[in-house]
């Protein structure tokens, strides 16, 4: 059956005003994606309360508390309270909690000097031995059953002090007790949270890798940074550990609660 010239032009026509239709419907759609992908960049990625910026403004605090830690360094026998006036702020950025960073940082490095200072020259001490011991077991191998032995203490005693650089200056951050409590908590929490304590070996292992091999530069971010991954790990340990203390108070009060 054939169709007239007319019939032709006017499903011509319709065929045309279709097209037209269904390009207009796809210049919308495009429009409304584009304005939806603009809206998701504007009030996500570059939103200040968003996470992206706050991922940004976290790194940039790192790298000025890492500025003030190396400043405080420079002595040497200030690290110790310079480490722990470190892990004060990061474990506040940790639980969203930061406010002035300098002010929080030298608060912490005046409250804690003096305890800080005795725990570092005993840690530096400490390890200035296991730094002669190792180069001794390095360039000094025997074969015999004492120096397997000795070579066995050797890296239980390494470990042991790595386990406690990592968490004693968080500890002192976070609580008040005794130096010798500080150093038997330090190594307990270690054993206890052994992969915690695995992951911030390999942070602080990384970071040391890329600083020598890799990219000099990011220097800049160094102990900062790390004390801010690290923070993110232990910030939930130290709550543990500060409910736990809380129980144990409550204990001791009770019976003295309880008498008439």
């Amino acid at each position: 059956m054939k169709c007239s010239n007319k019939e032709k032009g006017e499903s011509k026509l319709t065929i045309e005003k279709f097209s037209i239709y269904a390009d207009f419907r796809v210049l919308q759609l495009l429009k409304y994606f584009v304005n939806k992908k603009g809206e998701i960049f504007m009030h996500g990625i570059l939103n200040p309360e968003g996470p992206v910026m706050s991922f940004i403004t976290k790194i940039t605090y790192s790298a000025y508390l890492n500025l003030l830690w190396l400043i405080c360094c420079l002595p040497v026998v200030t690290a110790g309270a310079s480490t722990t006036a470190l892990f004060y702020v990061t474990l506040k950025i940790a639980k969203n909690e930061e406010r002035n960073l300098t002010k929080s940082f030298f608060h912490s490095f005046k409250e804690n000097f003096r305890q800080a200072t005795i725990i570092w020259l005993i840690l530096l001490a400490v390890g200035i031995v296991l730094g002669i011991d190792g180069y001794i077991f390095y360039h000094m191998r025997f074969e015999n059953a004492f120096w397997t032995v000795a070579t066995a203490v050797f890296l239980i005693a390494t470990v042991a002090y790595a386990i406690i650089l990592m968490y004693i200056f968080p500890l002192l951050a976070r609580f008040n007790n005794s130096t010798g409590a500080m150093f038997k908590n330090s190594i307990m929490l270690g054993m206890r949270f052994l992969l915690c304590t695995v992951i911030m070996a390999v942070i602080y292992f990384a970071m040391a890798v890329v600083i020598i091999n890799v990219f000099t530069p990011m220097i800049i971010f160094g102990e900062g940074f790390c004390a801010l991954l690290c923070s993110y790990l232990l910030s939930n340990i130290l709550l543990l550990c500060q409910e736990k203390q809380r129980e144990t108070t409550e204990k001791k009060v009770k019976p003295y609660e309880n008498n008439p």
